[in-house]
């Protein structure tokens, strides 16, 4: 999502008429920009957790904790579940903004259409805008900027689909 590509695409699409294109910020772009919001609010809990509460129910609460607020949370083990539900008892705020997150990833995992996948973010960001957590303001607004590009991606998915259809129908009309 850097300005100065997206820029030199279009002008290239633009002079090149026999170039059919169309831009797309894939979700991994997307992902790393809101995944870099909750990763600074993690940072500032921390601190506060680090102040407030005593070394050794910090240390519980929070040592080790880095990756498992990283990974997705449907790969994580009971006991890891249990780790991060202590360490969201001491910050309802980055539960909050965790769960965000996680509901954020499941929709750019999920095969939605163009349109749906509209719906579902306009969803999530009404959501976030009306909840205490102010972590992905920023995200918000650059997600807005950069909307027809990002959305493009679930168009390129739409594609994917359909294709993947055909050729489930085509193998199937030979038998």
């Amino acid at each position: 999502m850097w300005e100065g590509y997206l820029q030199a695409a279009d002008d290239f699409i633009q002079e090149h008429e026999e170039v059919e294109a169309e831009i797309v910020v894939d979700r991994f772009h997307v992902a790393q920009n809101y995944r870099g919001a909750f990763d600074t609010l993690r940072k500032k809990e921390f601190k506060r957790l680090k102040l407030e509460l005593g070394k050794e129910s910090y240390d519980q609460a929070c040592k080790g904790m880095l990756w498992l607020l990283r990974k997705n949370h449907a790969a994580l083990k009971p006991d890891e579940q249990q780790r991060l539900r202590t360490l969201f008892k001491h910050s309802p705020l980055l539960h909050q903004a965790y769960t965000f997150r996680e509901e954020l990833t499941a929709i750019f995992n999920r095969p939605y259409t163009k349109a749906r996948a509209e719906q579902a973010i306009t969803a999530w960001c009404h959501k976030v805008k009306a909840s205490s957590v102010r972590c992905y303001d920023r995200f918000i607004k650059t997600l807005q900027r950069y909307w027809h590009y990002i959305l493009a991606w679930f168009k390129r998915e739409e594609k994917h689909l359909y294709k993947l259809k055909e050729r489930m129908s085509n193998s199937g009309q030979g038998r």
